[in-house]
C-alpha cells in the first residue's frame, strides 16, 4: 500500500510509470463507489415496505409515518453540499465510513423504537445523516476528481447504483417483512452498510495523485491541499450560485424529479397498489423491476449526455415522465397485467436518467465548485421528495386514495419540462456571469 494514500501533502513527483496501466485505477474507484451506494441504498427500499406494518403494529398515522420518510429525504438532501466540502477537507474514505456507520447505527437501533418519535430519530436523523453522505454529491466528487473522459457515462454507471440497490434488497426485504416481520429487515439493513466499510477503507482512494496517476483520459495534477473552512465554503458556494438563473431552473426542476420518484413511487406506490388489492410481495418486485430499467436508462442517459445538449434532454425526460403518470391511476389493480408491465419498464428507463444532464449542466456553469454545487441541487431534490412523501400520505389519509396526488405529479413534471428548455448555455469561459 502506498504509503501516503491518506497522506494531505500532494505529491510532487510525476506518475511513477509513464506506461498506461491494464486497467486504470480510476473504474477501480469507481467500482467501489458502485458498491458503497448500492449499500448505502438498501435502506431506501424499506420506507414504501413498512409504511402498512408500522401503522398496524404501533397505530401510527401514514401521515406520521410520512413525516419520518421525509425528514429522512430532506436530510439526505441537506447533507450532501455539506458531504462534498468535508470529503476535500477529510478525504472521501473517512466520511463515507463515518456515513456507512450512521446508517448501520439508524436501522438497528429501529428494532427497539416503540414511539412516533423514535422513528423520526432513527429513519430520519441517522439515516438521513449517512446516506445524505453517500448521496449523489459523492458519485459527483468521484467522477469530477477520477475521471475526465467518460465523465457522463460514469455519473450514470454511479447514479444507478442507487437502482441497483433497489434492485437487489427490494424483493428481499419484501420477503423478509411478509415472513418475518419488519425488525429482520431492518436488521439486514444495518448489515449491508456494515459489508461495505472494509471495501472503502481498503480499495477508495481520495485522488489520483495519492497512487501517482492522472485521472483517466486527462494529464497528472498535484493532489490540492485540505481544503479548510468546509462549512463557511459550502455557505459560499451556495450563495455564488443563489446570484445565477441556471441555478435556481436545476434545483427546481430537481425538486420536482425527487418529488416524482423518491417522494411519490418508492415511497408510496406499494402501499398505493395495496389499496387496489395487490400483495405487498407483488407491487415490491414491480418497484424492483423499475430498478432493472433504471439502471439501464441511466448509464444511456449518460452515454447521451456525452453527446447531446443536456437541456433539451431534461426535457425530454420530465415530459414522458409527467405523462406517464397522469395513466397511473387507471393501471393500478389486484393484478399485473400488461399495461402495468409497460408503466413500470417505461418508468424505470426515466426514473433518475435526469442525473448525468443535471451534474453535466452543474459541471458546465460552475467548474471546480461544481460537486457542491450539484450537493445543493440534490437538496432540493430531497426537499421535493420529503413534501410529497409527507403530502402523499396526508392526501392519504384524507382522500382515502392517492389519485390526487398522480395528478399532481404529473403537472409539476409538464413544468420541470419547459423549466429545463430555458436553462441558459455557460459562456465560452465555462461559468456563468454572476
Amino acid at each position: 500500500m502506498n504509503p501516503t494514500t491518506d497522506s494531505a501533502t500532494p505529491l510532487a513527483a510525476p506518475p511513477r510509470s509513464p506506461s498506461r496501466p491494464r486497467m486504470h485505477r480510476a473504474w477501480i474507484v469507481a467500482a467501489v463507489t458502485f458498491v458503497t451506494i448500492i449499500g448505502g441504498a438498501a435502506f431506501n427500499s424499506l420506507p414504501g415496505l413498512l409504511i402498512d406494518p408500522l401503522h398496524t403494529e404501533f397505530g401510527w398515522s401514514r401521515g406520521e409515518i410520512g413525516l419520518a420518510v421525509s425528514v429522512d429525504m430532506a436530510l439526505y438532501g441537506l447533507t450532501a453540499p455539506f458531504a462534498a466540502a468535508l470529503m476535500d477537507r477529510f478525504g472521501i474514505r473517512r466520511v463515507v465510513v463515518v456515513a456507512l456507520s450512521a446508517v448501520a447505527a439508524g436501522a438497528l437501533a429501529s428494532v427497539w423504537m416503540t414511539a412516533a418519535w423514535q422513528l423520526m430519530l432513527y429513519w430520519g436523523l441517522l439515516v438521513g445523516l449517512g446516506t445524505g453522505s453517500m448521496a449523489m454529491a459523492f458519485s459527483a466528487t468521484v467522477t469530477h476528481r477520477w475521471f475526465v473522459a467518460r465523465r457522463g457515462l460514469v455519473s450514470g454507471i454511479l447514479t444507478a447504483a442507487g437502482a441497483s440497490g433497489q434492485l437487489v434488497f427490494l424483493p428481499l426485504c419484501a420477503w423478509i417483512v411478509d415472513r418475518h416481520g419488519w425488525r429482520p429487515a431492518s436488521v439486514t439493513v444495518a448489515l449491508a452498510a456494515l459489508v461495505v466499510v472494509p471495501f472503502v477503507w481498503l480499495l477508495m482512494r481520495d485522488h489520483p495523485a495519492d497512487v501517482g496517476l492522472a485521472p483517466y483520459g486527462g494529464t497528472y495534477v498535484e493532489k490540492p491541499a485540505p481544503a479548510k473552512g468546509a462549512a463557511t465554503r459550502t455557505l459560499r458556494v451556495l450563495a455564488d450560485a443563489a446570484r445565477t438563473g441556471p441555478f435556481w431552473l436545476l434545483a427546481g426542476t430537481f425538486a420536482i424529479c425527487g418529488a416524482s420518484t423518491n417522494g411519490l413511487i418508492r415511497t408510496h406506490f406499494v402501499p398505493s397498489a395495496h389499496d387496489h388489492g395487490m400483495p405487498i410481495t407483488a407491487a415490491a418486485s414491480l418497484l424492483a423491476v423499475i430498478g432493472v430499467f433504471d439502471v439501464i436508462g441511466t448509464v444511456f442517459s449518460g452515454w447521451l449526455t456525452d453527446r447531446f445538449d443536456a437541456r433539451r434532454l431534461l426535457a425530454v425526460y420530465y415530459a414522458l415522465r409527467g405523462v406517464s403518470l397522469l395513466f397511473l391511476p387507471m393501471l393500478l389493480g389486484p393484478s399485473v397485467h400488461p399495461p402495468m408491465v409497460f408503466f413500470i419498464v417505461f418508468y424505470g428507463l426515466d426514473w433518475v436518467a435526469t442525473v448525468p444532464p443535471t451534474m453535466a449542466l452543474c459541471r458546465e456553469q460552475y467548474g471546480e465548485d461544481s460537486a457542491i454545487v450539484f450537493g445543493w441541487v440534490l437538496a432540493s431534490h430531497q426537499v421535493g421528495a420529503a413534501l410529497v412523501a409527507f403530502l402523499g400520505g396526508v392526501a392519504r389519509d384524507v382522500f382515502g386514495s392517492y389519485d390526487v396526488v398522480w395528478y399532481a405529479a404529473g403537472a409539476l413534471c409538464a413544468s420541470a419540462a419547459l423549466m429545463a428548455l430555458v436553462i441558459r448555455r455557460a459562456p465560452r469561459d465555462g461559468l456563468v456571469k454572476r
